[in-house]
């Protein structure tokens, strides 16, 4: 029975990516979700999602009074920081630590024996605008020297006098107490009112002063931008939808109001591969695979993931740009090789392809206003894997034009036509390939262990390719794959992280002091979750804990159970953490008693959950594939081929689409390579596999 209109209430998710603003919106009664896409609008980003929502709501003939929620992802953070547009920033530390920002960390990007063996990341912030304060904690957090009111007087007047309004205070020890970093915000209150501060303590309540002193100047730098963004949609969104509660999505893989995000900015550091990696995780496993390797291919790079028992894989360790940010995010890693990325001759007279993007503006070749340099794109509708428009039939797309720009770049290298669409998609294909591996390979993973899920726009033009290059048994594509991390921004928890470093080994452990600060953690993320509207019975926590052995550098996350932690709940953590060294590094010491384990940081995630829309299963139709023939096309795999194309949306469980063929849908298209085989599943995923192995 139909949901009358008035009743009708919908969630509704949108993720801003490089070229296109992705949208999803689910019944919450009836489990169904439409799906739409919009140009993304870089010079303002919320018109492109505003836009969304209408178009969405006008799709499903519904009105504001409808949504329920909005969840965003969204990528102004990141690219302010990958772009370099940063405002002058301001530096507090304490005395005799100004140079923190120099000392660093040695950087080995391409090994040794080069010329990059010493290569450090720029300043975010000018050795002239560090300023410094008396005062001196001890690693247990007690006073050694008292904090030096003067100095913070004169360093927040000479801020003023300077102009400078944005500030990021890094206290040394101040992860084992505050109270000289509040000291030295509320000089700041007196003295530059107004001013944007972020205090290491609340950003990132861990030790090793570099990595915390860029993760607290990266919040204080991105916090007026996303502010401001955020409240710009906040304010437009009650147009539509008056009062509407407004999520956005954070690296960690949980979603944070409006209100909160503004004060945690960095937090939406890879706001939208954290999406997508949730809701293929979630698409998968309804699926059956619980070992999935997410591939995310949008207009400008390609994000992957790893996905164990449904969970993918969260780090400390990452970066944006050039500058650390020591946040729990989900462990993505992004390669410059999307469907704009640029294919251009080298010095040395060799093919390459990215990590420049000719984006949404102008674009590749083939678009009605692109540009003049050929992109991955290019070589794949002048090879005919795609077809000549994007969306349907939205955005025509040139093939004559693709098809010069090829010409001209395959005579400085050449080669014929043919050839060179294909090299710049051969080394697309190893791009991503060596991505993949690095989340595997890298991490002690067998790589053909796992379900390769592609979605994105581009994302599922390379997956037969990709199956042959790492060996990967099966390929997933999700239906409306272009619009995979939309959706996933509807299956995510509200989630705020809190950590605290502890360093004490194993056998000195202070039970009582552990037990003491989980129970603080978790006060502050009930507190939070209090905020955001979750009943304590509503609410949950999850405790971690990072392990190491004595001497090493870097730590490893292993789980604490809850309850009370005794001497044998505390052992098994340490037993857990044995286990993990193996798995990561193919060894560990657990039977050697001359090797002490540490405790280092201890964490608390506070969830409140949001309930998850249904995955609908489709009805099966007679017939067969065969009625999902649109016509045919010539097409070039290894010779061009008169190749059958299926419309994916007349697809139903049970058929089997035997390569070549092309499965186009609204978002994105799906090359089956002769050899392989797509069969659709109970909720429409198309699983490609060899035909070999069918």
């Amino acid at each position: 029975m139909s949901v009358p209109t008035a009743a009708r209430r919908i969630r509704i998710g949108i993720d801003t990516g490089g070229t296109f603003t992705d949208v999803v919106a689910v019944d919450e009664e009836t489990g169904r979700t439409a799906t739409t896409k919009t140009p993304s609008t870089p010079a303002d980003p919320a018109e492109g999602f505003l836009a969304g929502v209408r178009k969405v709501l006008d799709l499903m003939d519904l009105t504001g009074e409808s949504v329920t929620a909005v969840s965003h992802g969204t990528t102004v953070a990141t690219n302010q920081l990958l772009e370099g547009k940063l405002d002058r920033i301001g530096f507090i530390t304490t005395e005799g630590y100004e140079s923190v920002l120099e000392i660093a960390r040695q950087s080995v990007p391409d090994g040794y024996g080069n010329s990059y063996f010493w290569v450090k990341p720029p300043r975010i912030v000018p050795a002239d605008l560090v300023r410094t304060v008396g005062g001196r904690l001890a690693v247990t957090g007690e006073e050694v020297r008292p904090f030096d009111r003067d100095d913070a007087v004169a360093a927040a007047r000479f801020f003023r006098d300077a102009g400078i309004t944005t500030l990021g205070v890094c206290f040394l020890h101040s992860y084992a107490d505050d109270a000289h970093e509040r000291a030295m915000l509320a000089v700041l209150r007196e003295e530059l009112p107004g001013a944007v501060v972020s205090l290491s303590s609340e950003v990132l309540r861990e030790y090793r002063e570099y990595e915390r002193s860029v993760t607290t100047l990266v919040d204080a730098a991105v916090k007026p931008r996303v502010g401001a963004y955020v409240t710009n949609i906040r304010t437009r969104l009650d147009e539509i939808a008056p009062g509407v509660p407004f999520y956005v999505m954070k690296s960690n893989g949980g979603v944070l109001s409006a209100e909160e995000v503004v004060h945690q900015p960095i937090t939406t550091m890879l706001s939208g591969p954290a999406a997508g990696a949730l809701g293929a995780a979630l698409i998968a496993g309804a699926a059956g695979f619980d070992r999935v390797l997410t591939c995310d291919g949008g207009g400008t790079s390609t994000d992957v993931t790893v996905v164990v028992d449904g969970e993918p894989t969260l780090t400390t360790e990452g970066s944006v740009g050039a500058y650390p940010s020591k946040i729990p995010m989900i462990d993505v890693v992004t390669v410059g090789a999307g469907g704009g990325s640029i294919a251009w001759l080298s010095p040395e007279g060799t093919l390459k392809v990215g990590p420049q993007s000719a984006g949404a503006d102008p674009g590749p070749i083939c678009y009605p206003s692109g540009g003049d340099r050929p992109t991955v794109t290019d070589a794949h509708v002048v090879l005919g894997r795609i077809p000549p428009h994007l969306l349907g039939g939205e955005i025509p797309l040139s093939v004559d034009a693709a098809r010069a720009g090829l010409q001209r770049l395959g005579e400085s290298l050449d080669m014929d036509l043919e050839r060179t669409a294909t090299g710049i998609l051969e080394i697309s294909a190893w791009n991503q390939a060596n991505a993949l591996r690095q989340v595997t390979v890298a991490r002690g993973l067998d790589v053909r262990d796992f379900t390769l899920t592609t979605f994105g726009g581009s994302g599922s033009l390379l997956a037969c390719r990709l199956m042959d290059v790492l060996g990967l048994p099966r390929t997933l594509v999700p239906p409306n794959p272009g619009n995979v991390s939309a959706f996933g921004l509807l299956t995510v928890d509200v989630r705020n992280d809190y950590v605290q470093t502890v360093v004490s080994k194993h056998a000195d452990l202070d039970l009582s002091r552990v037990r003491s600060v989980y129970a603080g953690l978790e006060d502050r993320a009930r507190g939070a979750l209090d905020g955001e509207g979750f009943a304590r019975d509503e609410q949950r926590m999850q405790r971690t804990a990072d392990l190491r052995y004595v001497g090493q550098a870097f730590e490893v996350r292993v789980p604490v159970a809850d309850g009370d932690l005794d001497t044998a709940a505390a052992d098994d953590v340490a037993q857990a953490f044995h286990a993990a060294h193996r798995q990561l590094y193919g060894y560990d010491f657990a039977t050697d008693p001359r090797q002490a384990v540490e405790w280092v940081n201890l964490r608390v995630s506070g969830i409140g959950p949001i309930r998850r829309p249904d995955l609908v299963e489709l009805p099966p139709a007679a017939g067969g594939a065969d009625r999902a023939v649109t016509g045919s096309r010539r097409v070039f795999f290894d010779d061009w081929v008169d190749t059958p194309t299926y419309d994916r949306i007349r697809l139903a469980p049970g058929d089997v689409v035997a390569g070549p063929a092309i499965i186009e849908e609204f978002g994105s298209t799906v090359p089956v390579h002769p050899g392989f085989a797509a069969t659709v599943d109970a909720h429409g995923n198309l699983l490609l596999t060899r035909e070999s192995d069918r």
